[in-house]
C-alpha cells in the first residue's frame, strides 16, 4: 500500500480577554500556546503573570478585584513553505539470470540470439554448454566450440558461462559399479588431477576464468560413470581434489556448482555433498517427472525442491537450476507456470531450461501450451544484474518537520506462486502501490 499523504492546515482562532483597568495599572491576558497536529501531547505554555512585581500602585484609586476567567490557550502555529517528504520508491524487480541449453557446440551460440528474438528481446545472460565425456582430452577442453562460447561470454560483461564438466571419461557407457568404485578411488588419490589442471589453464587462456563449473552433475543417479553411489566417501574426496587443483591455477575465478537431480534417485544427494569449502553453488536438475506427480509433490518430496532450498540456505550457498523442463507428463502448462513462479520466488543465481524434445518449448513443437506460458512470462524480460553483496553506506534521511512525520513504506510481500510480477517502472509501481502481478492462466 502506498503511503498516504495528509495536507496540513493552519487554523487560527482569535481569543479576547476582558480586563478592568483602574487608574494606570494594566492587566495582561494569557499568552497564546501552540496546538500541534502531532498526536503527541502538547506542551502547555504558561500564561504571563498579571502584572510586573514592584510596579507602584496609584493610592487614590483602589484596585478592583476581577475574578480570573480560564480561557483555553489556543495558538496560531507559524506556517512556512509546506514540506512534502520524498516518496520512498520500491526497489526495482530483479529478474534472475536465465538462459537455455540450445546445443553444446557453435549451433547453441548462434541460437541464443534467435531465442532472444522469439522472447521479444529478452536478455539471455546465461550460456550453457557441456564438455563431452568420451575421452580425457574432451574433459581437458580440447574441443573447438569452447572458443565460440568464450567469445559469446566476453561480448558483454554481465554474461555468465555455465560449463558441465564430467569427472570421468566413458561417462555414458554404462560402466559397472565395481569399476566406478575403483575409478573413484584412483581419482581420490590424485591420479587424474592433471586433466583438470589442463582444463583450468585452457579456460583462463580463453579469458573465461569466471566460468561456473557444474562438476559431476546428477551424481545421485545411475546414468553417468561419475556417479557417487558406489563409493560416496571416495567421490567426495575426488571432487575436493578436482576443485583444489583447478583453483590452484593462476588467474582463475571459477565457481563450482554441486548439482544433483531432484529427489532421492539411487542415493540421497546429501550423502554426496563434499563440503562448504569446495562448493560455491547448490544446484538442482528438476524435470517434470515421474508421470502423475504434481508440482506440489515435487516441492514436498524427500530431497525435492523445498529440501534443496533449505539445504542451500543452511549452508550459506546460492542455488541454481542448470537443467529443468517438461518430461513424463507431456505438454504440462501447469508445471511450466509453477516452476517459473518458483524460480521468481526463490531467486537462483541462474537457471537454464533444457530446450529440446521432450523437455523444451522453442525447439520442440510437442509442447505448445507450455510454450505459450514460457513465452508470455519471459517475453521482454531484462536484468538488473546480480545482487551486489558489497556493504553500502547508510543514506542520511531528510528530517521532516515535527508536524509532518515521514511516511513509512509497508513491506512488500513476495509474489504468489501462480503469477509473475511485471516490471512497469519504479514510478508506475509507486503510484499503483506495488508491482502488478501477471497471472499465468490469463488466457
Amino acid at each position: 500500500m502506498a503511503p498516504q499523504h495528509r495536507r496540513v492546515r493552519a487554523r487560527a482562532k482569535a481569543v479576547g480577554a476582558a480586563a478592568v483597568v483602574v487608574s494606570a495599572a494594566l492587566a495582561a491576558g494569557p499568552a497564546a500556546g501552540a496546538v500541534p497536529a502531532d498526536p503527541r501531547p502538547a506542551v502547555p505554555v504558561r500564561a504571563a503573570p498579571a502584572g510586573s512585581p514592584g510596579e507602584p500602585a496609584v493610592p487614590t484609586v483602589p484596585a478592583v478585584d476581577v475574578p480570573s476567567v480560564d480561557v483555553p490557550s489556543v495558538g496560531v502555529p507559524s506556517v512556512g513553505a509546506p514540506s512534502v517528504p520524498q516518496p520512498v520508491l520500491p526497489a526495482p524487480h530483479r529478474v534472475p539470470a536465465f538462459g537455455a541449453f540450445l546445443a553444446s557446440d557453435e549451433r547453441g551460440v548462434a541460437r541464443m540470439d534467435e531465442l532472444s528474438r522469439w522472447l521479444g528481446g529478452a536478455e539471455l545472460r546465461v550460456g550453457h554448454t557441456y564438455l563431452p565425456g568420451n575421452r580425457w582430452s574432451d574433459i581437458e577442453g580440447d574441443i573447438g566450440f569452447l572458443d565460440s562460447w568464450a567469445r559469446w561470454r566476453n561480448a558483454r560483461n554481465d554474461r555468465m558461462l555455465v560449463l558441465n564438466v564430467p569427472m570421468q571419461e566413458r561417462n555414458e557407457e554404462g560402466v559397472p559399479d565395481d569399476e566406478v568404485r575403483a575409478l573413484l578411488r584412483r581419482g581420490a588419490a590424485g591420479e587424474f588431477d592433471h586433466h583438470f589442471r589442463a582444463l583450468a589453464e585452457r579456460l583462463v587462456a580463453l579469458k573465461v576464468p569466471d566460468t561456473v563449473v557444474v562438476l559431476g552433475w546428477e551424481m545421485n543417479g545411475v546414468t553417468y560413470t561419475h556417479r557417487c553411489g558406489p563409493d560416496p566417501e571416495s567421490w567426495k574426496q575426488y571432487w575436493n581434489r578436482i576443485v583444489r587443483t583447478m583453483r590452484a591455477v593462476p588467474g582463475q575465478k571459477f565457481r563450482f556448482d554441486f548439482t544433483p537431480s531432484r529427489g532421492r534417485d539411487a542415493v540421497p544427494w546429501t550423502e554426496c555433498y563434499p563440503g562448504d569449502d569446495t562448493v560455491d553453488i547448490v544446484g538442482m536438475d528438476s524435470y517434470d517427472q515421474p508421470a502423475g506427480r504434481s508440482f506440489d509433490e515435487q516441492v514436498r518430496e524427500p530431497y525435492g525442491l523445498q529440501a534443496h532450498v533449505d539445504f542451500a540456505r543452511a549452508h550459506g550457498k546460492q542455488i541454481s537450476y542448470p537443467e529443468w523442463g517438461l518430461f513424463r507428463n507431456g505438454d504440462n502448462p501447469e508445471y511450466m507456470r509453477r516452476m517459473l513462479a518458483w524460480i521468481d520466488r526463490h531467486r537462483p543465481l541462474y537457471n537454464t531450461l533444457t530446450d529440446y524434445c521432450p523437455h523444451g518449448v522453442w525447439q520442440c513443437d510437442d509442447n505448445p501450451h507450455a510454450s505459450r506460458v514460457y513465452r508470455s512470462v519471459l517475453s521482454g524480460r531484462t536484468h538488473d544484474g546480480e545482487p551486489d553483496t558489497t556493504p553500502q553506506p547508510t543514506p542520511v534521511p531528510t528530517t521532516p518537520p515535527p508536524t509532518a512525520p515521514a511516511p513509512t513504506t509497508p513491506d512488500t510481500p513476495p509474489p504468489p506462486e501462480d503469477c509473475s510480477p511485471l516490471d512497469l517502472g519504479r514510478w508506475v509501481e509507486y503510484w499503483l502501490g506495488g508491482q502488478f502481478c501477471f497471472r499465468f492462466d490469463w488466457w
